[in-house]
């Protein structure tokens, strides 16, 4: 029997190399591995704190009125001349200059809460004034061409200022009294247009004689 010959043994040869040539291509083929690029977590923005609820501006607070007290005040001026009462009530006065003698002036106006006031008169007549601590009235006055600077501390019962009007024989009669801290009176008396000294009242009643007939003087209330 004869040997393969040389032909056999390069068919063998080849086919050996394809098979392996066709392995390599099946299992040996290279993996190309892709990259897979991560992509960042987006970064949770820094949450802001949360914000406040807004506060509603806390109101001013109200300023209580406290009204002036009702009361009389009354005093001297500054250079001991004349007396000055004044009546307050329900934020009005009415307020009395009186020299005792001829010179008198009837004023009257508001009081404001905080205590001044500005009371005018006839022939312009006026009198400014603060209240202090509801205890006196601290200001000037000008009647009759004079200036006057007084102090009018709250008056007493019967302290204070009162005031009688009548017909007497048939003249007007208007009387003025100022009743002082300690009960000192001073007075005028105008009969028809002519001042002159007023009698005394009776404190506790207001009771006066004036020529010769009974009346009977009146608190003043503005």
């Amino acid at each position: 029997m004869k040997r393969p010959g040389p032909l056999l043994t390069m068919l063998a040869g080849l086919l050996l190399a394809v098979f392996m040539l066709s392995l390599n291509a099946t299992t040996g083929t290279k993996n190309v591995s892709s990259t897979k690029k991560e992509t960042p977590a987006a970064s949770a923005s820094p949450s802001s704190s949360p914000s406040k609820p807004a506060q509603s501006p806390s109101p001013s607070p109200t300023r209580t009125r406290v009204p002036v007290p009702n009361a009389d005040y009354a005093g001297r001026t500054d250079d001991d001349s004349s007396a000055v009462a004044v009546a307050v009530h329900d934020g009005k006065a009415v307020a009395y200059f009186c020299d005792g003698r001829t010179k008198e002036s009837w004023l009257k106006g508001d009081v404001k809460d905080d205590g001044s006031m500005r009371l005018t008169g006839k022939n312009g007549d006026a009198l400014t004034g603060t209240l202090k601590e509801g205890k006196r009235i601290r200001g000037t006055v000008d009647v009759g061409g004079g200036h006057y600077a007084f102090t009018a501390d709250k008056a007493k019962k019967p302290g204070g200022l009162y005031r009688a009007t009548a017909t007497v024989r048939g003249a007007k009669v208007d009387g003025g009294w100022i009743v002082l801290p300690g009960g000192r009176q001073v007075g005028i008396v105008t009969r028809d247009e002519d001042p002159s000294a007023a009698p005394a009242i009776d404190p506790e009643t207001g009771a006066v004689t004036v020529d010769g007939q009974q009346l009977t003087a009146l608190p003043v209330i503005p």
